[in-house]
């Protein structure tokens, strides 16, 4: 479990709706942050999963508390149950981003293969301080301009004990603030001496893997990556109510269980070869963490698998987001069908990025990097406005 603030946390007059969405944007950015954590042995961005994760117990405490004040009859009660099941689960989604930090914190330690594999499959992510003397300090995001000039992302900013989740254009920049930036590494490295004064130093390449080795770590990033669209897909069932949504989390948790049984055969047979068994501890531990991360996903949607009505307090925060995730299916003869999808963006007309893709013969295929073309039968898992949403379904059917 995560260590709770030792400040004491007192009941506030705070909307449940503000502390759903602040929890849910903090289980996303934990992910984040502790794979991002592992994968360049960072013990700074190590350091920002720790305090991430105490600040997911005090909205957790805080949103069980307004829950228990709102629920006034036995009809209300009963609505207000999956909100606390979404409550749980947000919480045990920061305990298992706090267990896979701790394998930098605790120095437990991966094979080199491991960390060249995530970086394979992920951009990069730096934590970077705003220096006083910096071009940076003191502007807007917009102003800065940083995403269309170098493809480098401001994903988070900690000023003093505040977070700023999902930082938009007119965020301002401060000498002292805490940034996260994501992007591709040439991007980061000509950002981050602008923004910090120091120089970007990038991790060495890493070495190649034993063959069943290669194997488990192959596995553990596939998990990774179904874990991360698990709970992107139990959120968006939860906020718009979809049955459809909530079947596909149910279905990518029985992957991940299935790809942990044959993780751990491989990395057992990878620990009978290896120099040094006790070098690949910190693998079993991530596959351990990433596995509870899909079963806390499972749970998020409990309520909506049980039928249950959502409270108001939940279509509240559906209100405030116009940018919604949906579950096409293409269908045989469809205009979609044969459509090229590259890096994940499909070739339409329509603003929509896919996330994933279900196909009934082959499985998963996940990630930003989704280079196929799209066939009849297809489950297609995507994210856009709720006007594109409509019109790429329109083309599926």
């Amino acid at each position: 479990m995560g260590r709770f603030d030792e400040r004491t946390v007192r009941y506030e007059p705070t909307s449940v709706k503000d502390l759903l969405v602040e929890m849910k944007d903090t289980a996303e950015l934990l992910i984040d942050l502790s794979y991002s954590a592992v994968l360049h042995g960072s013990p700074t961005v190590a350091h920002e999963v720790v305090e991430l994760e105490h600040r997911m117990d005090v909205l957790q405490m805080r949103a069980r508390m307004s829950l228990m004040l709102a629920a006034r009859n036995p009809n209300e009660a009963e609505t207000l149950a999956p909100v606390l099941g979404v409550i749980a689960a947000a919480d045990k989604i920061a305990d298992a981003a706090g267990d896979i930090a701790k394998i930098v914190t605790e120095e437990i330690g991966l094979p080199e293969a491991m960390r060249g594999a995530l970086s394979a499959g992920v951009e990069t992510l730096v934590r970077g301080t705003v220096s006083d003397d910096s071009a940076y300090a003191g502007r807007r995001l917009d102003d800065v301009d940083l995403e269309s000039e170098t493809g480098v992302r401001v994903i988070a900013v900690r000023r003093d004990e505040d977070w700023i989740l999902n930082p938009g254009a007119t965020t301002r920049l401060e000498a002292g603030d805490v940034t996260l930036l994501r992007g591709p590494e040439a991007g980061v490295a000509d950002v981050y001496p602008e923004l910090s004064g120091e120089p970007y130093e990038p991790d060495p390449e890493a070495e190649p893997a034993i063959d069943d080795l290669e194997r488990a770590v192959d596995s553990i990033v596939l998990m990774k990556n179904l874990s991360e669209l698990a709970v992107d897909l139990a959120y968006g069932s939860v906020l718009f109510d979809n049955e459809e949504l909530a079947e596909e989390v149910s279905n990518l948790e029985i992957e991940v269980d299935a790809l942990q049984s044959r993780f751990e055969a491989w990395t057992l047979r990878a620990a009978a070869a290896a120099d040094d068994p006790v070098a690949l501890r910190g693998l079993i531990h991530l596959g351990v963490a990433t596995e509870e991360i899909s079963d806390a996903a499972l749970t998020i949607t409990e309520g909506v698998l049980r039928d249950l009505d959502v409270h108001p307090v939940v279509e509240m925060a559906v209100q405030e987001s116009d940018e919604i995730i949906t579950r096409t299916v293409v269908g045989r003869g469809s205009r979609l069908e044969g459509t090229d999808v590259v890096d994940g963006v499909p070739a339409t007309d329509i603003s929509t990025s896919v996330l994933a893709i279900r196909r009934p013969d082959d499985g998963w295929l996940v990630g930003p990097d989704i280079d196929t073309t799209l066939r009849g039968g297809d489950v297609i898992i995507s994210k856009g406005t709720r006007t594109s949403a409509e019109e790429f379904d329109a083309l599926a059917t």
